[in-house]
């Protein structure tokens, strides 16, 4: 069954881009079409898995989805469905925002001791937790570990886990050994009994290649890592970083032993070691991506939206290129047929990334561009997605602004939505300030060709002034307001009952 992007898995998960591939299939970012929201859809074929019992490897994904769906840790992915459908396997998970550790230490050279210990004793939480069901992840390694935005640890990919019973060691004799062998311990690549020791050995690679830079084995064949794995000592990490702690070397050395026997006995007693090292309580630098920070400020609310800035639209796949480049009408059609199903979270990724192309095809000031970049904005504030529409329409408002003036209706019509934005995002003072510089142009001029709009601005500026603790002025201004509406739309209005109900809960006005 051929794999592509806009194919829907199981009647309802639509998939979009492709972000991982291996000899056992493929991972994609994918929407759920029931609930409009973004997820990683996981496909196996057993078929094409040489050296493996498909019949068997099928029956052991399936227990094995059920069991760890059972697991119950913050720091370990969430699955949201699974089955079959034809050939293949599919695997549904929470799609997780943020940057996998691989490519967190890429980006970060050398990476911070104290980060590598924030890390693994986050990820000896999750261990413990899925060890207790009990559950060998089996392939621990920096591209199943995902850093979010608020820095916590989230471990992916456990299909490749078995559970503990006699039935499923089967695999390991019928066929190669699961994992990889940089990670691999050496009972594991031996194809003896697995254990949660086994993680441990692959947190000790892990740990190691945090902070040296390189896993401590590595090679130009498979076959030549499994074999210093099992017969040459790892280099101490503090040869190559002296001002890593001494207490940090030792912990990785026993995590690396040859002989279980000797590893620590459990996730727990990693974290006892780790807790020792790990930063004391205190306010975080406020980067993205920091795995301190879970310590430093535990439960604290994040990210502080007012300054931290939003995130950016997933990537998607677009109608299929013309002549090597996107098709931006074909795209801009799909997204008038997703917005009629309702799907706003896949509308707007997709409009967030044919954008780029449209600009480059027809201009950053095209009709076809700002067309896009108002259905855009408004397709952010459908969503709710007020952080992000907000910059969006401010620069549809000073681009309006600057080719017809400051009173044009539809500059204004940005401003005001822009308000609002910062209304949403718990900003009165903002949104006062500029739901009052939008009033004169509104009353004066009634420039929107609706004094509606200018009761409803006077509102809201009413209410701000009594958010933010003005309540003489707040009175004034929905008072004065009352008597225009009553006078303009008749006394029982509906927003005149409104508003008559706040003066009577001010406690102002009689009867």
């Amino acid at each position: 069954m051929s794999v592509a992007a806009g194919r829907v898995v199981a009647g309802r998960y639509e998939l979009s881009t492709l972000i991982g591939q291996g000899g056992m299939g493929q991972v994609w970012t994918a929407y759920d079409q029931r609930l409009d929201r973004r997820v990683a859809v996981k496909l196996l074929r057993p078929d094409k898995v040489a050296g493996q019992e498909a019949d068997e490897l099928r029956r052991r994904f399936v227990r094995e989805c059920r069991v760890t769906a059972q697991v119950d840790h913050p720091g370990l992915v969430t699955v949201h469905d699974a089955g079959s459908e034809g050939e293949e396997l599919f695997l549904v998970m929470q799609y997780v925002d943020g940057a996998d550790l691989s490519d967190h230490l890429a980006e970060h050279d050398p990476y911070p001791w104290q980060w590598a210990v924030a890390v693994a004793a986050q990820l000896c939480a999750v261990l413990s937790a899925v060890h207790a069901v009990p559950i060998v992840h089996r392939d621990l390694k920096p591209r199943n570990v995902m850093v979010k935005q608020d820095g916590t640890v989230t471990v992916l990919d456990l299909g490749v886990a078995s559970v503990m019973d006699t039935d499923t060691t089967r695999l390991t004799h019928t066929g190669s050994p699961i994992g990889s062998p940089a990670y691999m311990a050496p009972e594991q690549a031996m194809g003896g009994a697995v254990g949660p020791y086994t993680d441990l050995y692959a947190l000790g690679v892990l740990m190691h290649e945090l902070l040296s830079g390189d896993v401590p084995f590595a090679g130009s064949t498979a076959l030549g890592v499994l074999h210093r794995h099992l017969y040459e000592p790892p280099l101490p990490v503090r040869r190559i970083r002296p001002e890593v702690p001494e207490a940090l070397e030792s912990l990785v050395l026993r995590l690396l032993a040859k002989d279980p026997q000797h590893r620590p006995d459990s996730a727990q007693e990693v974290y006892e070691h780790l807790a020792l090292l790990l930063p004391a309580r205190g306010m975080p630098t406020g980067a993205p991506l920091d795995p301190t920070r879970p310590f430093l400020r535990p439960h604290a609310p994040w990210p502080d939206r007012a300054r931290t800035p939003a995130p950016q639209p997933t990537p998607v796949a677009t109608a299929p290129p013309v002549a090597g480049k996107p098709d931006v009408a074909a795209a801009v059609d799909e997204v008038k047929r997703l917005l009629g199903e309702g799907r706003i979270t896949q509308a707007v990724d997709m409009l967030g990334a044919i954008l780029p192309a449209a600009a480059e095809q027809h201009g950053e000031r095209s009709p076809v561009v700002r067309t896009l970049r108002k259905q855009y904005a408004a397709t952010l504030l459908d969503d709710g997605q007020y952080r992000r529409a907000l910059p969006e329409l401010r620069r549809l408002a000073d681009e309006r602004a600057a080719e017809a003036g400051q009173a044009d209706p539809q500059s204004l019509r940005f401003r005001y939505e822009a308000a609002q934005c910062l209304e949403q995002l718990g900003e009165p003072a903002a949104a006062l300030a500029e739901y009052r510089a939008l009033l004169p142009y509104y009353e004066n001029q009634y420039v929107s060709g609706d004094p509606q709009l200018a009761h409803d601005v006077r509102r809201r500026i009413g209410h701000l002034l009594l958010a933010l603790g003005d309540r003489p002025a707040a009175h004034d201004t929905l008072a004065r307001l009352l008597l225009d509406v009553e006078r303009f739309r008749g006394p029982g209005d509906p927003l005149a009952a409104e508003i008559r109900r706040t003066l009577q809960w001010l406690g102002q006005v009689r009867g």
